[in-house]
């Protein structure tokens, strides 16, 4: 069974975690919420307060396939300013294990090098950040491990990217057809 860890951090777009999260089960791959926090109650950047089933530091992320990183203010520089966020990108990218990133997420993985030459999105406004990419429109773009997406309005395609990705085509539409997409 395929492993997705999903990092909280306190301002994080809900839409976008929870979107993923919530598909990516219905797709019967494994999913971990894991807060960067003291706590396990993450908030979002709307208020909603969400329960991890993890704290950062009780994760082994090796057992994992993919990392998500969620969108959002002030969660995207939550996650940026936590050292062991971009340890454990840094060790999936020198691994080539997967990187999906989504709404001003991808700006992390700019700002440190790993986009460079490579075809990526992110929330319109923000591309400057995306240092030495490749930047694009497309509402998901995948460019070898890393996966990138625009925004709260793409959370769908996102998610059905990352199924189709972890799992197959044919998974990411049997759900796509079971939410009504």
């Amino acid at each position: 069974m395929k492993k997705v860890c999903v990092l909280l951090a306190e301002g994080f777009e809900e839409v976008e975690a929870l979107t993923a999260v919530d598909l990516l089960r219905r797709a019967q791959i494994y999913v971990d919420t894991v807060s960067i926090e003291e706590g396990y109650g993450v908030s979002g950047a709307h208020g909603i307060l969400v329960q991890t089933e993890d704290l950062f530091q009780e994760v082994d992320f090796s057992l994992f396939d993919m990392i998500v990183l969620p969108g959002g203010m002030p969660g995207t520089r939550n996650l940026e300013m936590h050292k062991g966020v971009k340890q454990v990108i840094n060790e999936y990218n020198n691994n080539n294990k997967l990187i999906a990133a989504i709404c001003a997420a991808p700006t992390i993985l700019g700002k440190m090098g790993l986009l460079k030459g490579r075809k990526a999105t992110c929330y319109p406004g923000m591309e400057e950040e995306l240092h030495g990419a490749v930047v694009s429109s497309d509402s998901v773009c995948v460019d070898g491990n890393i996966i990138t997406s625009r925004g709260v309005g793409t959370a769908i395609d996102f998610a059905l990217r990352l199924i189709a990705i972890l799992v197959n085509e044919e998974k990411a539409g049997e759900i796509a057809d079971a939410i009504v997409y």
